[in-house]
């Protein structure tokens, strides 16, 4: 099975639609096909880590990939560009990702970088189980850091926009 796991059913939708996923549990919320299981693990530290335990003990997953959006300290990035974070892959951008705890977190880098509250924890549980080859962090530009919280209907709009370039690493 292919793992794909998101923060939010809004970064999930796309998905969803598009490989005819079925709900098959609501806590932790997954759906599934024949070849795809996606969990929506919730956001921040604890909520990944305990729900992709879960998921790894119950499917046999042979590629597991993240995806969700993503802030930036660069302002020269536009919104909705989508970037691979742990590998680089032809025509995906590269930019290397830091994940906070807090959303309110107080940035003084200079040099640009990605920001999320999961992808770290999303790479130490699944490497335990997959090669590092077969683990993708996948994520979309959806802000510049600032107070303002993404609408859901834009969060689906940003992954719906890049599905098709990733799809040859979902299949």
């Amino acid at each position: 099975m292919i793992l794909i796991d998101t923060a939010l059913l809004s970064e999930a939708q796309s998905v969803i639609e598009k490989y005819k996923l079925k709900l098959i549990q609501k806590n932790p919320r997954v759906y599934q096909n024949d070849k795809i299981v996606l969990v929506i693990t919730g956001m921040a530290k604890d909520n990944t880590i305990d729900n992709l335990k879960y998921i790894l003990s119950q499917y046999k997953i042979s590629k597991a990939i993240n995806l969700g959006i993503a802030g930036t300290n660069d302002t020269d990035i536009k919104i909705g560009t989508l970037f691979c974070t742990n590998q680089k892959l032809e025509n995906i951008d590269y930019l290397e990702l830091k994940t906070l705890n807090s959303a309110k977190t107080i940035f003084t880098d200079t040099k640009s970088y990605l920001y999320d509250m999961e992808a770290k924890y999303f790479i130490d549980i699944v490497s335990k189980y997959i090669d590092h080859q077969n683990i993708y962090v996948f994520k979309v530009v959806s802000d510049y850091l600032d107070d303002t919280i993404p609408s859901k209907e834009f969060v689906k709009s940003l992954i719906q926009k890049n599905l098709k370039s990733i799809e040859k690493w979902i299949y």
